[in-house]
């Protein structure tokens, strides 16, 4: 069967006719695909759309993945330049997402990054630069380490010209607001104002008549559209009063002009977005401080000892750095001579510097201390843990919370909206107004566009979310997506793995408890056995006992499956392992070590027994201790009304011992990784918000079935992959401060909506005229671009209070 203009979508994990048939099936069912089949061979289906090809692919893309395969796509983050308002990120968000291979695109006005899933084979990132570019924006496809610089040099220079062109625009203000206020009846003083107006308007405003030409040209309109109409009929009709005052008279047109409401009002509005602009840079900070704890050069150590700086793109995985102290580590790696402590508490969080000897990690970003040393590069560039944390906060800051979808709605048709209000206001002003209906009609109109401000709303949730993001970052909560950020608010249950995320997740003597009168011989021939065994509860004993003990040449040992080791040295014979080995051999367990034991047992420590071939010698109790701030993080959360739950594959004693330590009453144990899920769907079905906490690959299930999901980050890349949050430094007290951080956020955003809406729903009518019957009231349009500039201000501001709440 030919199709005819067909289009090509790859396919995943397509692999048998059975998979073909039921994706061809699904095709089937989407109304905007008019013909399609599915080509195993080829890996790709091919579709034909009835009428608009974009939605279709959308469409396609969405029933694939809904039946279990996957489409084969590119996510990238594109900076857009040349936006002025929420109206323009719409737009450009709209031209995203009617071109066909586009999967899904979203326009952050605060940050002015568009986020683009699109399928490569149907559409490139040059042809949406293309689109965007017609539409009268540019998007910024070069994502290179220069193509970063020379977007902050762009910006810069934005900022810079916008800075001058407002500094201009205010020293003219100055005496046009004089003359409009006090002196408009002195000779010649309209066409005064009218010299200072002109270039006002089109010189230093002249980026809102562009902007509205360009939209006109794509029958669209934004906030420069507003910005235009407003001061481009202010300053015609004052042009038409001074020029011919006599006809404009007869016409029973009132003569004063609006000279100063024009200029004023473009001065005003560039003072609120250089204040604007000022203010979302700093909702990016922590962004910049990220991007600023790796260093420009480093110290390459070649193969012959010479030293000599390079630029830190020229490292290669494998080079030898040198770390000087005081210097910043540039890239991944582990440490191969040398020792130091180094400050870690960008990355996690905590304060106490961390000792790094011969063969430990090391992390870009991080700060040496004292000491000198040389380490191997793993990660360099784009792999590094620094370079993946400020991939995850840029994607952060630029998803949209869900709240912000009807924002969006509403930002996409307000300026029409408001367009129609101000034209409604002016017929309504002729028709009703009397003596002066066109004079104060005209006023009303230009009002009425100058006041209503969508970009107040465009900035509403946005700049709440970078802030939050970008406060989570730096105390250590990596948050990957704005709709967790909102949803952590509403839990109401959690669940805490145990090892790993509860407890250290290594286990660690306890005590030693000798039966005999000690011997350092006896302590060394354990020491001895134990090194040279494989049991994971070996590397604890040996850890606790290196410092005073000495390795024994001449040690022979055997591993007695599932029970312990058993050594020789000097014809005797030891065994270590647990009471029933001791048992099975006839060794005498006196009732010292049997009361001990016990008292090891009840508070769920494992205890090793270490015995030669008659009689117990000592007892070890083992534990994977529980975090120093477990506790209190459990005693926050329950604070906070959320019912902590523990679950943990270990046994019930354990369970029960570790859950009682902490005051949780709702435990389970023996839990399957599969259980765990389970687990998680259980409480849902009860109506609970739920989060989970977890640390390794058997969390993962029950990561991606949890509302809100929280990782461990010094557990498994699977999970922190899987959730929605990583707490870096593995500290729990850090959940806590996530849900408060949730809380504040939606509060600011639920604030910064609320001033917008009220704005603009009582700015409008009152810009309209509409106190003028009861008390004479009429807004002059400069105030009103004053109020404007000032809506956007505000919200911002009110993210950023988010900075220093706690």
């Amino acid at each position: 069967m030919e199709i005819e203009n067909p289009i090509y979508i790859p396919l995943e994990n397509v692999d048998s006719e059975h998979c073909a048939l039921i994706v061809d099936k699904g095709l089937a069912e989407i109304k905007e695909i008019s013909s399609h089949k599915v080509e195993l061979n080829n890996h790709r289906a091919i579709v034909a759309a009835k009428k608009y090809p974009e939605e279709a692919v959308q469409a396609a893309v969405k029933q694939i993945r809904g039946l279990g395969y996957d489409v084969t796509t590119v996510k990238q983050t594109f900076p857009v330049t040349n936006m002025s308002c929420a109206s323009c990120a719409a737009n450009t968000e709209a031209t995203l997402n009617n071109q066909v291979g586009v999967v899904r695109a979203e326009v952050n006005y605060a940050n002015t990054l568009a986020k683009v899933e699109y399928i490569p084979s149907l559409v490139t990132a040059q042809q949406l630069k293309e689109a965007v570019q017609a539409a009268g924006y540019d998007l910024l496809i070069n994502d290179s380490n220069e193509a970063k610089e020379s977007l902050a040099d762009i910006k810069a220079t934005q900022y810079k010209a916008l800075r001058k062109r407002a500094i201009g625009a205010l020293v003219l203000a100055v005496p046009l607001f004089v003359l409009g206020m006090f002196f408009m009846d002195i000779p010649y003083a309209n066409y005064m104002m009218w010299a200072l107006a002109t270039p006002m308007i089109f010189i230093y405003g002249r980026q809102f008549f562009v902007g509205a030409w360009k939209q006109a040209k794509h029958r669209s309109a934004n906030m420069d559209t507003l910005v235009a109409i407003s001061t481009g009929t202010a300053y015609i009709y004052s042009v038409l009063i001074t020029l011919f005052p006599n006809f404009m008279h007869r016409m029973g047109i009132h003569s004063h002009v609006y000279f100063e409401a024009a200029g004023i009002v473009i001065a005003f509005i560039l003072l609120g977005k250089l204040l604007e602009e000022k203010a979302k840079g700093n909702t990016s900070s922590a962004i910049k401080k990220l991007i600023g704890l790796q260093p420009k050069h480093v110290t390459i150590v070649h193969e012959n000892g010479h030293q000599m700086q390079i630029d830190i793109s020229s490292v290669k995985v494998g080079d030898i750095l040198l770390v000087k102290p005081g210097e910043r580590i540039a890239v991944d790696g582990s440490v191969i001579s040398g020792s130091s402590y180094i400050d870690e508490s960008m990355i996690s969080g905590e304060p106490i510097p961390v000792a790094k000897t011969e063969g430990t990690a090391v992390f870009a970003g991080t700060i040496n201390q004292k000491g000198s040393f040389q380490f191997k590069a793993e990660k360099v560039g784009s792999d590094t843990i620094l370079a993946h944390i400020v991939k995850m906060v840029e994607d952060a800051q630029g998803s949209k919370a869900p709240v912000q979808k009807l924002v969006d709605k509403i930002a996409a048709v307000f300026v029409p909206i408001v367009i129609g209000i101000s034209i409604l206001s002016l017929l309504l002003w002729v028709i009703l107004g009397g003596e002066n209906g066109l004079s104060q009609g005209i006023v009303a109109f230009v009002t009425v566009l100058v006041i209503a401000c969508p970009c107040a709303l465009g900035l509403a949730t946005p700049t709440a979310i970078m802030v939050g993001v970008g406060k989570g970052a730096e105390k250590g909560i990596l948050i990957k997506d704005a709709e967790s950020l909102e949803l952590a608010k509403k839990v109401n249950a959690i669940i805490l793995d145990k090892t790993g995320t509860i407890t250290e997740g290594k286990p660690k003597v306890t005590a030693i408890k000798w039966f005999e009168d000690f011997s350092e011989q006896h302590q060394h021939i354990l020491y001895s056995i134990e090194k040279s065994s494989e049991h994971p509860l070996a590397d604890a004993i040996t850890a606790h006992l290196k410092d005073s003990s000495q390795f024994l040449k001449g040690v022979i040992i055997e591993n007695i499956s599932g029970q312990g080791i058993e050594g020789k040295f000097e014809q005797r014979t030891y065994v270590i392992g647990n009471e029933l080995l001791a048992k099975e051999r006839n060794i005498e367990i006196s009732a010292a070590a049997k009361n001990w034991i016990e008292q090891q047992l009840e508070v769920a420590q494992t205890v090793v027994l270490f015995c030669d071939d008659q009689k117990v010698l000592a007892a070890i109790a083992i534990a994977d201790q529980i975090k120093a701030t477990s506790q209190q993080a459990v005693q926050q959360l329950q604070k906070d009304g959320i019912t902590v739950y523990m679950l943990t594959g270990d046994n019930e004693q354990t369970a029960k011992a570790v859950a009682d330590q902490l005051g949780i009453d709702e435990y389970s144990a023996n839990v399957l990784p599969s259980d765990k899920a389970t687990f998680v769907k259980k409480l849902q079905q009860q109506n609970n918000v739920v989060a989970m906490v977890g640390d390794g690959i058997n969390d993962s299930t029950a990561l991606a079935q949890a509302d809100v999901s929280i990782a461990m980050g010094k557990g498994s890349d699977i999970a922190m992959d899987v959730a929605k949050m990583t707490i870096i430094s593995s500290d729990l007290t850090k959940i806590p401060e996530a849900m408060h951080l949730s809380k504040n956020t939606v509060q600011a955003i639920k604030q910064n909506l609320f001033w917008a809406f009220i704005y603009n729903i009582i700015g409008i009518p009152i810009a309209a005229g509409i106190l003028f019957p009861v008390n004479g009231f009429l807004l002059d349009p400069m105030w009103a671009g004053a109020a404007m500039a000032l809506s956007s201000v505000s919200v911002v501001s009110n993210s950023l209070r988010l900075k220093w709440k706690k």
